[in-house]
């Protein structure tokens, strides 16, 4: 497993380090970005980290960011690992584009405290949890460098100048329709994509998508098979997503509020996340999990700094 890295690559300018991923700035002009096995919920990152995870959000999301390229152009240039991916270095946008198929997740928990606008999006009465939306719904978060996103509406952006109108609606088209490949691409698989983030940079003048796309950690999945029955009978469907952490965690007495303690992570639990990982990965992308290639933390530095002459 990786926790953290301390590499310095040839032409390397700075270092940031995320909640989960390790990002090394190549001659302003490229990022190595190496997925860790860190996790985090309610933007705190937990303990302990969960074996193969890392491995497993770079490989799906390199699948996605292939398989979406005529939609949109994406940072992604090469994966010279399992769990590192080297691209194009962007000029981020400070939002998120979250879109949401379903009442779920942080939705539902604003829509069981009585809330019926998110983001300035209204959400209909009488809705029950799990249900569709009529659309798929956009609500949109800052990107917070440290500490909690933050819900922001379309109209705050706007009007605060953080996008342009014309840029941030180019934004929703694309996201409108990455979640509508997604979500098709997901109900092949028997699953149901229902609800996801995206994050976009400027490249060249050009809105490009950066970081990951579609993955446990960035989406929430539900299997179809069980779906509408657990719906109906007031169950949680049973979902591959990082959700099942968080519901673990709020099980357990934390939220990330102030004065919690994080919950013991026991051998059982880690085993138990990472084999989610492992199942989900399985699921959504068709494969094995055993055909990803995993080079050992010594190993990565010669692979990566290849990579990165081919490139230059």
């Amino acid at each position: 497993m990786i926790t953290e890295t301390h590499y310095h690559f040839p032409g390397q300018v700075d270092f940031y380090r995320g909640k989960v991923r390790e990002v090394y700035n190549i001659n302003n002009k490229y990022l190595v970005m190496i997925a860790s096995d860190r996790i985090s919920a309610f933007d705190y990152i937990l303990p302990k980290p969960i074996p193969y995870k890392g491995a497993i959000l770079n490989t799906i999301a390199a699948q996605f960011l292939n398989m979406t390229k005529d939609i949109v152009p994406n940072w992604l240039l090469e994966v010279p690992d399992g769990r590192v991916t080297i691209g194009l270095k962007c000029d981020a946008y400070p939002v998120e584009m979250v879109i949401r198929g379903y009442l779920c997740g942080h939705a539902l928990r604003e829509y069981n405290a009585g809330k019926r606008i998110l983001c300035g999006v209204p959400m209909p009465d009488g809705m029950k949890p799990y249900e569709a939306f009529p659309e798929p719904i956009i609500t949109p978060s800052t990107k917070a460098m440290e500490g909690h996103d933050e819900d922001i509406s379309k109209e705050e952006i706007l009007s605060r100048g953080i996008i342009s109108k014309s840029e941030y609606e180019a934004l929703e088209n694309y996201t409108r329709k990455l979640f509508a490949k997604g979500a098709a691409y997901a109900a092949e698989r028997g699953l149901i994509l229902a609800d996801t983030k995206y994050e976009f940079g400027n490249y060249n003048g050009e809105i490009t998508l950066i970081d990951e796309i579609h993955t446990p950690d960035s989406s929430r999945y539900f299997y179809q098979e069980g779906f509408e029955e657990s719906k109906l009978k007031g169950e949680t469907p049973k979902q591959l997503s990082k959700e099942f952490v968080r519901e673990w965690l709020m099980a357990n007495g934390f939220q990330g509020r102030e004065g919690e303690k994080i919950p013991e992570m026991t051998e059982e639990v880690v085993n138990m996340i990472s084999n989610r990982y492992i199942e989900l990965y399985e699921a959504v992308t068709g494969n094995k999990f055993n055909a990803i290639s995993i080079a050992s933390e010594t190993e990565l530095v010669p692979i990566i700094e290849n990579s990165l002459k081919k490139l230059a």
